[in-house]
């Protein structure tokens, strides 16, 4: 391996020796690199063993398994096995190799001297093999079409998506995913305020926005800056998907992908998921390749203000036939790999079949954000709540907080104030607030606040409201015609009921209808119970 992205493909192939007691891997790092700092680290993750490069140097293998040519791979000793590297031939890299040769075809790395660098080389596509015989024509005689052991995954783990986007807190939401590629042409390097732009002007409750980069952008960045960086996006809710699994669980869990020309957007359209064109132009997309047809064919967004307007038009465009000039033979890439596989170690293989293994659920949940800037709109017992970033520039009704996570800023600011109850300490002495003793708190120290809430479940909150009281607030879920059972954020729910009580002088009990995003429910508003003020948060 020779990169982090590279042993990720390493790792979505290695399932073909499951089950196989002869088969003993070691994974070694190619010097030369600059996006190699995350891959050992990875290695750890996965509980790998590694050798050192003078140690492979000075050992002769079986079967050495690449996902990349370049390095200095003509030193290892066996057959070597070049793997699929992303979704096909789009991209020409003027920095490496021969000037305008797309990445992937160029013979200064597919030759070692005069003779194929690959006993084998693995291609995800007819096309591709036609283009390597036009670059390189003794690797293209070693080649054969297998298809892509990393669509194969994504394929594999469709069944699942639910479980991503209830690990993500999507809900209702639409779920909007931003693919970057790395280097000077990516969307992040030509829209770096892109992610924050959508946060921040999308509907809370309508829209969830995710960012996946390509996993050099990780190692080139690092962890830290890259949440220093994006860190207002990050409040406000965005997914960072991680590099190694978790981007392709965003993109099986997404609704629309906005992308450049990185071919994170092929996969997503092999998936059927609407397309939206980013890339600003540049030299590095290949005229013609699956990825600049995909370009073409799908809409554009020039700003963050037109997203809902792109994505409207993205759902008109079948993305599919885009794919499947990028990838053939879907579902057969490991059964593929290991017949050729074993036929060059010499063995049999086990009799036991052989598929992906499905995506786990993205592991970090994003973060709650602690404040909105909050639209509420009061027609008798209707209200409509439409929540942004404390920052949107669009009018608002009030602005709603958590306290304390919010900050002394927007809490003394804030005409909402709310505390979700916690789990039980299991420290032996405990102090704890009840409701009513928190809410009645929270009114005497922020004399700005209207409406105090303490979040009791996700569909009882007791209010406390410097006019009408304390008050028990119950949101019913609701259904839709898939048979799904849906929950809004009972936060917005506390805006509704804070914006109805300061517009009417309606009695209580009352039934309100609250449209919510996509969601319309009905809350209950009814004086509290002895029960609701007692209850320990």
């Amino acid at each position: 391996m020779r990169s982090a992205v590279a042993l990720y493909r390493l790792l979505d192939v290695l399932p073909v020796f499951d089950g196989d007691e002869r088969i003993v891997t070691r994974f070694a790092l190619v010097p030369g690199s600059a996006f190699d700092v995350d891959a050992l680290r990875a290695l750890e993750g996965a509980g790998a063993r590694s050798v050192s490069w003078d140690e492979a140097r000075a050992s002769r293998y079986d079967l050495i398994l690449t996902a990349s040519p370049k390095g200095a791979l003509r030193f290892l000793s066996g057959p070597r096995v070049l793997l699929p590297h992303g979704a096909g031939f789009n991209k020409a890299l003027a920095e490496e190799g021969t000037p305008d040769l797309p990445s992937g075809l160029d013979p200064h790395y597919l030759t070692a001297g005069s003779e194929p660098l690959a006993a084998f080389h693995a291609l995800a596509h007819g096309d591709q093999l036609d283009r390597l015989a036009e670059h390189c024509p003794r690797t293209a005689a070693r080649a054969a079409v297998v298809g892509d052991p990393t669509l194969d995954r994504l394929l594999e783990s469709a069944a699942h998506r639910d479980t991503y986007r209830s690990a993500l807190g999507t809900g209702g939401r639409r779920l909007v995913v931003l693919t970057s590629t790395w280097g000077p042409e990516s969307l992040l390097a030509r829209r770096p305020c892109l992610p924050g732009e959508l946060v921040g002007r999308l509907a809370h409750d309508a829209y969830q926005i995710g960012l996946v980069l390509h996993p050099n952008e990780h190692s080139r960045t690092g962890a830290f800056d890259l949440s220093r960086r994006l860190a207002p996006a990050l409040a406000g809710g965005l997914v960072l998907a991680g590099p190694r699994e978790e981007w392709a669980a965003l993109l099986v869990a997404a609704d629309a992908v906005v992308t450049d020309h990185g071919s994170a957007a092929l996969y997503a359209a092999a998936l059927g998921r609407p397309v939206i064109g980013a890339y600003d132009g540049g030299r590095e997309l290949v005229p013609g390749s699956p990825m600049d047809r995909l370009l073409a064919g799908v809409p554009r967004l020039t700003d963050a203000s037109g997203l809902e307007e792109a994505f409207h038009a993205a759902g008109a465009v079948d993305t599919r036939g885009f794919a499947d000039a990028a990838f053939a033979r879907p579902g057969q890439a490991l059964p593929r790999l290991r017949d050729r596989l074993y036929h060059l170690l010499g063995l049999r293989p086990p009799a036991l079949p052989v598929a992906p293994h499905p995506l786990p659920p993205p592991a970090a949940a994003p973060r709650r954000p602690s404040a909105f800037a909050v639209r509420a709109d009061v027609s008798g017992h209707r209200i409509a709540v439409t929540r942004f970033a404390p920052s949107t520039s669009e009018p608002v009704h009030h602005l709603a907080a958590e306290h304390p996570e919010a900050g002394l800023r927007q809490v003394q600011s804030a005409a909402v104030l709310w505390r979700h109850a916690r789990p039980s300490s299991p420290a032996p002495h405990t102090d704890t607030w009840t409701a009513a003793g928190w809410t009645a708190r929270i009114l005497d120290e922020a004399p700005g606040c209207r409406t105090a809430a303490a979040v009791l479940t996700p569909e009882h909150c007791l209010v406390r409201h410097r006019s009408a009281g304390l008050l028990s607030v119950r949101t019913a879920p609701c259904g839709n015609d898939t048979g799904r059972v849906l929950r809004p954020d009972p936060t917005a729910v506390v805006s509704a009921v804070h914006a109805w009580l300061g517009s009417t002088a309606g009695s209580v009990p009352a039934t309100l209808v609250c449209d919510i995003g996509p969601l319309t429910v009905r809350v209950t508003v009814s004086p509290a119970g002895e029960a609701d003020l007692r209850h320990e948060l």
